[in-house]
């Protein structure tokens, strides 16, 4: 059973639509029966960076959790974290201190030899079998992510990880503490590969489901889908919302977020007619990733609710 307790992680990678900023303002939206203690098991399809679930296990009681995501890479690392962070932590201070020991000028050479090697050795990697090769690689996930052009983890149809260095003077790539505390609170939770169409939890009535899939663009210049190899369209934001429907037709607690395409159109209601019978709205964020700064700034996004 995960407790309530004075252990607090956040999420140890950066990840596009992570909710990081705005698991301050959930509270106000999560299920009363969340607070009281009362959901049975919390399910999150679309794990990502996992900020909804590391606020939740670290503020509230729930008795299982079952985290799902489509990315082999994501569900690789999150698996390294929950079993080996001791391993893992070895290696990352070996990439960390490479890479701050080198002149400014001879990081992106050192970034681009970690991202080839990445590349090569993924023809190389079990990912359905638990193997101390997983350790190296989950550090070299989590060092690219934290190293790369804005935390961008982007991936080509090839599913070769493409995004170009940053320029960082002192990036911090990762927190003991946090790793540590981020191991403990995945101890109890269950860690899927899977795509959200093959989505078929046990035990629905009565428990919290988030999702959050990669976001409908809201412009041509927003558009961003990839973080894994296939694309998400709106033929699959129909298909989730025939998800949503059954899931709460077996009483489950639901809860989706998604882009407003509203702030460039304001008569495209794609969203309010898709999810017309639940409780749709909308509250402010910041866009985080935009190559043009003054694109980052406050957009609606959307939370829709079964309750």
């Amino acid at each position: 059973m995960i407790e309530k307790s004075e252990i607090k992680a956040k999420p140890f990678l950066k990840w596009v639509g992570g909710k990081g900023q705005l698991v301050g303002r959930f509270a106000d939206i999560y299920p009363v029966e969340l607070i009281s203690g009362r959901i049975k098991c919390y399910y999150e399809p679309f794990l990502g960076g996992g900020a909804v679930f590391f606020d939740i296990t670290s503020n509230y009681k729930i008795k299982s959790a079952r985290l799902y995501d489509i990315n082999d890479e994501l569900i690789l690392t999150y698996k390294v974290v929950q079993r080996d962070t001791d391993k893992l932590l070895e290696f990352l201070c070996r990439y960390r201190k490479s890479y701050l020991d080198l002149p400014f000028d001879r990081r992106k050479e050192y970034f681009y030899e970690i991202r080839t090697n990445y590349n090569m050795q993924r023809f190389n990697i079990d990912y359905k079998k638990y193997s101390e090769n997983w350790i190296i690689r989950a550090a070299q996930v989590i060092f690219l992510n934290k190293t790369c052009y804005n935390g961008l983890f982007r991936v080509n149809s090839k599913g070769a990880f493409n995004s170009p260095a940053g320029d960082y003077k002192n990036p911090r790539i990762f927190s003991k503490e946090n790793l540590l505390n981020a191991s403990k609170l995945l101890s109890s939770a269950e860690i899927i590969k899977a795509d959200f169409k093959d989505f078929k939890p046990p035990n629905v009535e009565g428990s919290f489901i988030y999702l959050d899939p990669p976001y409908r663009p809201i412009s041509h210049t927003a558009y961003f889908t990839s973080y894994a190899k296939n694309e998400f369209t709106d033929m699959d934001q129909y298909v989730l919302a025939d998800l949503y429907k059954e899931l709460d037709k077996k009483g489950a607690k639901l809860m989706l977020s998604n882009s407003d395409p509203k702030n460039i159109d304001p008569d495209d209601n794609f969203f309010d007619k898709l999810y017309k019978d639940y409780y749709v709205q909308r509250i402010q964020a910041k866009r985080m990733i935009n190559s043009v700064v003054a694109g980052r700034g406050e957009i609606n996004e959307l939370i829709v609710t079964n309750y």
